[in-house]
Protein backbone atom coordinates (compact mmCIF):
# COMPACT_ATOMS: atom_id res chain seq x y z
CA UNK A 1 0.00 0.00 0.00
CA UNK A 2 1.13 3.66 -0.67
CA UNK A 3 2.36 5.43 2.05
CA UNK A 4 1.00 8.82 3.06
CA UNK A 5 3.83 11.44 2.68
CA UNK A 6 4.38 15.85 3.39
CA UNK A 7 5.53 18.07 2.01
CA UNK A 8 4.90 21.69 0.55
CA UNK A 9 1.83 20.36 -1.66
CA UNK A 10 0.55 18.19 0.90
CA UNK A 11 -2.91 19.58 2.36
CA UNK A 12 -2.50 19.25 5.70
CA UNK A 13 0.36 19.72 7.68
CA UNK A 14 3.36 17.62 8.92
CA UNK A 15 1.86 15.92 12.39
CA UNK A 16 -1.72 15.99 11.54
CA UNK A 17 -3.64 12.81 11.48
CA UNK A 18 -3.13 11.26 8.18
CA UNK A 19 -5.74 11.02 5.67
CA UNK A 20 -7.92 7.91 5.63
CA UNK A 21 -6.69 5.43 3.23
CA UNK A 22 -8.05 3.80 0.71
CA UNK A 23 -9.02 -0.54 1.82
CA UNK A 24 -8.36 -3.09 0.46
CA UNK A 25 -10.24 -6.32 0.14
CA UNK A 26 -12.13 -7.15 3.28
CA UNK A 27 -11.36 -9.88 5.47
CA UNK A 28 -15.19 -11.84 4.24
CA UNK A 29 -13.73 -10.81 0.75
CA UNK A 30 -9.98 -12.66 1.42
CA UNK A 31 -11.93 -15.62 2.85
CA UNK A 32 -13.64 -16.40 -0.88
CA UNK A 33 -10.19 -17.59 -1.36
CA UNK A 34 -10.35 -20.95 0.58
CA UNK A 35 -13.00 -21.55 -1.64
CA UNK A 36 -10.77 -21.55 -4.93
CA UNK A 37 -8.81 -23.81 -2.92
CA UNK A 38 -11.83 -26.09 -2.44
CA UNK A 39 -12.30 -26.07 -5.84
CA UNK A 40 -8.35 -26.77 -6.78
CA UNK A 41 -8.27 -30.32 -5.62
CA UNK A 42 -11.24 -31.82 -8.21
CA UNK A 43 -8.95 -30.31 -10.99
CA UNK A 44 -6.11 -32.11 -10.40
CA UNK A 45 -8.14 -35.32 -9.43
CA UNK A 46 -10.01 -35.33 -13.03
CA UNK A 47 -6.61 -36.32 -14.81
CA UNK A 48 -6.67 -39.68 -12.53
CA UNK A 49 -9.82 -40.79 -13.79
CA UNK A 50 -11.66 -42.08 -16.85
CA UNK A 51 -13.50 -40.32 -19.26
CA UNK A 52 -16.92 -40.52 -16.70
CA UNK A 53 -14.63 -39.27 -13.44
CA UNK A 54 -12.91 -36.49 -16.09
CA UNK A 55 -16.42 -35.08 -16.87
CA UNK A 56 -17.28 -35.40 -12.98
CA UNK A 57 -14.56 -34.00 -11.46
CA UNK A 58 -14.31 -31.13 -14.18
CA UNK A 59 -17.78 -30.24 -13.90
CA UNK A 60 -17.30 -30.07 -10.23
CA UNK A 61 -13.62 -27.30 -10.14
CA UNK A 62 -16.29 -25.33 -12.36
CA UNK A 63 -19.11 -24.59 -10.30
CA UNK A 64 -17.19 -24.54 -7.20
CA UNK A 65 -14.81 -22.08 -9.04
CA UNK A 66 -18.63 -19.74 -10.33
CA UNK A 67 -19.60 -19.88 -6.95
CA UNK A 68 -16.59 -18.86 -5.11
CA UNK A 69 -16.47 -15.87 -7.70
CA UNK A 70 -20.20 -14.98 -6.99
CA UNK A 71 -19.71 -15.19 -3.50
CA UNK A 72 -17.08 -12.70 -3.69
CA UNK A 73 -18.58 -10.25 -6.05
CA UNK A 74 -21.66 -10.61 -3.40
CA UNK A 75 -19.69 -9.55 -0.57
CA UNK A 76 -18.44 -6.75 -2.64
CA UNK A 77 -22.08 -5.74 -3.27
CA UNK A 78 -22.91 -5.93 0.49
CA UNK A 79 -20.35 -3.68 2.29
CA UNK A 80 -21.31 -1.51 -1.04
CA UNK A 81 -25.03 -1.39 0.65
CA UNK A 82 -23.63 -1.78 3.89
CA UNK A 83 -21.18 1.26 3.54
CA UNK A 84 -24.27 3.56 2.25
CA UNK A 85 -26.64 5.24 4.20
CA UNK A 86 -29.15 4.74 0.66
CA UNK A 87 -28.97 2.02 -0.71
CA UNK A 88 -31.15 -0.53 -2.93
CA UNK A 89 -30.58 -3.82 -2.57
CA UNK A 90 -28.51 -6.12 -4.75
CA UNK A 91 -30.26 -7.07 -8.19
CA UNK A 92 -28.99 -10.44 -7.89
CA UNK A 93 -28.56 -12.40 -4.63
CA UNK A 94 -24.78 -13.56 -6.06
CA UNK A 95 -23.92 -15.39 -2.17
CA UNK A 96 -27.43 -17.15 -1.73
CA UNK A 97 -26.42 -18.55 -5.43
CA UNK A 98 -22.76 -19.37 -4.30
CA UNK A 99 -24.43 -21.18 -1.36
CA UNK A 100 -26.88 -23.21 -4.24
CA UNK A 101 -23.48 -23.73 -6.50
CA UNK A 102 -21.20 -24.61 -3.57
CA UNK A 103 -23.79 -27.36 -2.91
CA UNK A 104 -24.37 -28.52 -6.51
CA UNK A 105 -20.78 -28.81 -6.83
CA UNK A 106 -19.39 -30.64 -4.05
CA UNK A 107 -22.39 -33.14 -4.76
CA UNK A 108 -20.94 -33.85 -8.22
CA UNK A 109 -17.62 -34.32 -7.17
CA UNK A 110 -18.79 -36.76 -4.46
CA UNK A 111 -21.32 -38.56 -6.65
CA UNK A 112 -18.72 -41.62 -7.13
CA UNK A 113 -19.74 -42.28 -3.44
CA UNK A 114 -23.27 -42.78 -4.25
CA UNK A 115 -26.17 -40.70 -3.95
CA UNK A 116 -26.58 -39.97 0.31
CA UNK A 117 -22.69 -39.00 0.10
CA UNK A 118 -23.56 -36.60 -2.70
CA UNK A 119 -26.73 -35.04 -0.76
CA UNK A 120 -24.90 -34.78 2.95
CA UNK A 121 -21.63 -33.14 1.54
CA UNK A 122 -23.72 -30.68 -0.55
CA UNK A 123 -25.73 -29.77 2.18
CA UNK A 124 -22.96 -29.22 4.65
CA UNK A 125 -21.00 -27.29 1.89
CA UNK A 126 -24.09 -25.18 1.45
CA UNK A 127 -24.61 -24.71 5.36
CA UNK A 128 -20.94 -23.50 5.99
CA UNK A 129 -20.98 -21.40 2.96
CA UNK A 130 -23.80 -19.67 4.14
CA UNK A 131 -22.30 -19.67 7.85
CA UNK A 132 -19.43 -18.15 6.89
CA UNK A 133 -20.78 -15.47 4.42
CA UNK A 134 -24.10 -14.84 5.57
CA UNK A 135 -26.98 -14.08 3.12
CA UNK A 136 -27.39 -10.86 1.10
CA UNK A 137 -29.34 -7.91 2.25
CA UNK A 138 -33.06 -8.39 0.94
CA UNK A 139 -34.73 -5.05 1.70
CA UNK A 140 -33.78 -1.23 0.17
CA UNK A 141 -32.57 0.61 2.82
CA UNK A 142 -33.47 4.24 3.47
CA UNK A 143 -35.19 4.82 0.02
CA UNK A 144 -38.72 5.75 1.64
CA UNK A 145 -39.51 8.75 -0.71
CA UNK A 146 -36.80 9.15 -2.84
CA UNK A 147 -37.08 9.43 -6.50
CA UNK A 148 -35.91 6.15 -8.44
CA UNK A 149 -35.86 7.50 -11.33
CA UNK A 150 -33.32 10.76 -9.95
CA UNK A 151 -31.50 7.41 -7.80
CA UNK A 152 -30.77 6.12 -10.99
CA UNK A 153 -29.39 8.98 -12.49
CA UNK A 154 -27.24 9.81 -9.57
CA UNK A 155 -26.43 5.49 -9.36
CA UNK A 156 -25.16 6.18 -13.62
CA UNK A 157 -23.05 9.59 -12.87
CA UNK A 158 -21.36 8.37 -9.67
CA UNK A 159 -20.61 5.14 -11.66
CA UNK A 160 -19.05 7.31 -14.34
CA UNK A 161 -16.79 9.56 -11.97
CA UNK A 162 -16.13 5.96 -10.06
CA UNK A 163 -14.18 5.14 -13.98
CA UNK A 164 -12.61 8.43 -13.97
CA UNK A 165 -10.87 7.59 -10.57
CA UNK A 166 -9.72 4.18 -11.68
CA UNK A 167 -8.16 5.40 -14.63
CA UNK A 168 -6.31 8.29 -12.21
CA UNK A 169 -5.53 5.40 -10.38
CA UNK A 170 -4.03 3.62 -13.11
CA UNK A 171 -2.00 6.28 -14.56
CA UNK A 172 -0.13 7.48 -11.07
CA UNK A 173 0.43 3.65 -10.78
CA UNK A 174 2.37 4.19 -14.78
CA UNK A 175 4.48 7.28 -13.16
CA UNK A 176 5.72 5.05 -10.61
CA UNK A 177 5.79 7.35 -7.79
CA UNK A 178 4.18 6.17 -4.59
CA UNK A 179 3.62 10.27 -3.32
CA UNK A 180 2.05 10.86 -6.07
CA UNK A 181 -0.02 7.41 -6.03
CA UNK A 182 -0.80 8.09 -2.50
CA UNK A 183 -1.65 11.76 -3.43
CA UNK A 184 -3.99 10.25 -5.90
CA UNK A 185 -5.78 7.94 -3.54
CA UNK A 186 -6.19 11.03 -1.05
CA UNK A 187 -8.08 13.30 -3.89
CA UNK A 188 -10.43 9.76 -4.79
CA UNK A 189 -11.33 9.79 -0.73
CA UNK A 190 -12.45 13.07 -1.34
CA UNK A 191 -14.02 12.65 -4.56
CA UNK A 192 -15.89 9.43 -3.11
CA UNK A 193 -17.21 11.38 -0.28
CA UNK A 194 -18.89 13.98 -2.50
CA UNK A 195 -20.66 10.66 -4.05
CA UNK A 196 -21.93 9.49 -0.89
CA UNK A 197 -23.18 12.58 -0.26
CA UNK A 198 -24.96 13.24 -3.44
CA UNK A 199 -26.43 9.41 -3.64
CA UNK A 200 -27.95 10.19 0.43
CA UNK A 201 -29.67 13.06 -1.27
CA UNK A 202 -30.35 12.54 -4.94
CA UNK A 203 -31.58 16.21 -5.35
CA UNK A 204 -27.88 17.67 -4.90
CA UNK A 205 -26.93 16.13 -8.59
CA UNK A 206 -27.77 19.41 -10.37
CA UNK A 207 -25.73 21.54 -8.49
CA UNK A 208 -23.02 18.16 -8.23
CA UNK A 209 -22.95 17.08 -11.47
CA UNK A 210 -20.02 19.05 -13.17
CA UNK A 211 -18.12 18.04 -10.17
CA UNK A 212 -19.01 14.04 -10.63
CA UNK A 213 -18.05 14.22 -14.26
CA UNK A 214 -16.64 17.29 -16.31
CA UNK A 215 -14.14 17.86 -13.39
CA UNK A 216 -13.49 14.16 -12.78
CA UNK A 217 -12.43 13.37 -16.37
CA UNK A 218 -10.29 17.02 -16.29
CA UNK A 219 -8.46 15.28 -13.49
CA UNK A 220 -8.11 12.03 -14.94
CA UNK A 221 -6.52 13.47 -18.38
CA UNK A 222 -4.60 15.92 -16.50
CA UNK A 223 -3.30 12.85 -14.66
CA UNK A 224 -2.64 10.90 -17.26
CA UNK A 225 -0.57 13.74 -19.42
CA UNK A 226 1.51 14.43 -16.19
CA UNK A 227 2.35 10.59 -16.31
CA UNK A 228 3.31 10.79 -19.47
CA UNK A 229 5.63 13.57 -19.01
CA UNK A 230 7.02 12.33 -15.62
CA UNK A 231 7.78 8.89 -17.39
CA UNK A 232 9.79 10.69 -19.91
CA UNK A 233 11.31 13.62 -18.06
CA UNK A 234 10.92 13.41 -14.54
CA UNK A 235 10.27 17.38 -14.49
CA UNK A 236 10.40 18.46 -11.12
CA UNK A 237 8.19 21.68 -11.89
CA UNK A 238 5.44 19.75 -13.74
CA UNK A 239 5.33 17.04 -10.41
CA UNK A 240 4.56 20.56 -8.47
CA UNK A 241 2.27 21.94 -10.54
CA UNK A 242 0.35 18.44 -11.11
CA UNK A 243 0.22 18.48 -6.89
CA UNK A 244 -1.03 22.25 -6.56
CA UNK A 245 -3.65 21.05 -9.26
CA UNK A 246 -4.56 18.06 -7.08
CA UNK A 247 -4.98 20.33 -3.98
CA UNK A 248 -6.85 22.60 -5.65
CA UNK A 249 -9.36 19.82 -7.10
CA UNK A 250 -9.42 18.29 -3.46
CA UNK A 251 -10.43 21.80 -1.72
CA UNK A 252 -12.81 22.12 -4.24
CA UNK A 253 -14.73 19.19 -3.76
CA UNK A 254 -14.72 19.40 -0.86
CA UNK A 255 -15.97 22.67 -0.27
CA UNK A 256 -18.72 21.58 -2.90
CA UNK A 257 -19.52 18.51 -0.41
CA UNK A 258 -19.59 21.00 2.43
CA UNK A 259 -21.90 23.18 0.68
CA UNK A 260 -24.23 20.92 0.21
CA UNK A 261 -24.77 19.14 3.78
CA UNK A 262 -25.56 22.66 5.07
CA UNK A 263 -27.62 23.09 1.81
CA UNK A 264 -25.93 26.25 0.87
CA UNK A 265 -27.19 26.98 -2.01
CA UNK A 266 -26.52 30.44 -2.55
CA UNK A 267 -22.59 29.44 -2.36
CA UNK A 268 -22.93 26.51 -4.80
CA UNK A 269 -21.43 28.08 -7.95
CA UNK A 270 -18.67 30.01 -6.66
CA UNK A 271 -15.57 28.11 -7.50
CA UNK A 272 -17.16 26.26 -10.70
CA UNK A 273 -15.44 29.42 -12.76
CA UNK A 274 -12.00 28.98 -10.61
CA UNK A 275 -11.85 25.43 -10.92
CA UNK A 276 -12.19 25.58 -14.56
CA UNK A 277 -9.46 28.18 -15.06
CA UNK A 278 -7.38 25.89 -13.18
CA UNK A 279 -7.97 23.17 -15.25
CA UNK A 280 -7.39 25.25 -18.55
CA UNK A 281 -4.01 26.37 -17.34
CA UNK A 282 -2.93 22.90 -16.82
CA UNK A 283 -4.33 22.06 -20.94
CA UNK A 284 -7.29 20.36 -19.75
CA UNK A 285 -9.94 20.81 -22.59
CA UNK A 286 -13.18 20.73 -20.87
CA UNK A 287 -16.08 19.92 -23.52
CA UNK A 288 -19.66 21.62 -22.72
CA UNK A 289 -21.70 19.32 -20.48
CA UNK A 290 -25.15 20.24 -21.23
CA UNK A 291 -28.12 18.64 -19.67
CA UNK A 292 -29.85 15.85 -20.66
CA UNK A 293 -33.79 16.00 -22.23
CA UNK A 294 -36.30 15.74 -19.26
CA UNK A 295 -33.22 16.95 -16.49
Amino acid sequence: MAERFSGKYSPSPSGADPAPRPQGASRAEKRTGWLFLVALPFAVKAFFQDPAGLTRNLAAFAVLVLAAWLTREGIRAAEAYAARSTARRPALPRKMIGSILTALGLGIGAASGGEMAALLLGLTGAALHLYAFGPDPTRDKGMEGIDTFQQDRVGRIVAEGEAYLKEMRAAADRAGDRQITARVDRFAITARTLFRTVEEDPRDLTAARRYLGVYLMGARDATIKFADLWTKTRDAGARADYEALLDDLETNFAQRTTALLTDNRSDLDIEIGVLRDRLKREGVRLDPYPPKSGE
